[in-house]
């Protein structure tokens, strides 16, 4: 992402196939500089857009994929899917730096938001406890 909050870029990995999606779409419209680009009034100025889409047309876009997959959920929005991602990283055992990075966060304090939305390092941390005492109990009945 270029210039986001903060004024800070970003750079994450981009999945090989979202990469394949995108040039599909891209193709739709083959604007030289956006992948998005502002479609204009008649929806047809894509392929000589001086700017990007606008963030109601994306917020839109979001709201009618969210009704016709059927989330009924409120307050769920394009930056739900920023707290998606960390939080999927954050499950599938990335470094917590690295997530860190990702999202731009210069302190670790701030990345820990996202460690709320996941359950699976805590459930892995009981087990994990669990396995270690076993046994222990037995020595007490003797």
């Amino acid at each position: 992402m270029h210039r986001g909050k903060g004024a800070k870029d970003r750079y994450v990995p981009l999945p090989r196939e979202t990469y394949y999606l995108l040039r599909r779409y891209w193709v739709t419209h083959r604007n030289p500089v956006f992948v998005f680009p502002a479609l204009g009034r008649g929806g047809n100025e894509a392929p000589t857009a001086q700017k990007h889409i606008v963030l109601d047309s994306l917020q839109g876009a979001f709201r009618r994929a969210k009704f016709d997959a059927g989330i009924n959920k409120r307050r769920v929005s394009v930056h739900t899917l920023r707290h998606c991602y960390a939080a999927h990283l954050l499950e599938a055992g990335v470094n917590p730096r690295v997530v860190q990075r990702y999202l731009g966060h210069s302190r670790m304090e701030t990345s820990m938001v996202y460690f709320h939305l996941t359950q699976k390092g805590t459930e892995e941390a009981v087990n994990l406890i669990n396995q270690t005492m076993k046994g222990f109990a037995h020595d007490f009945d003797k």
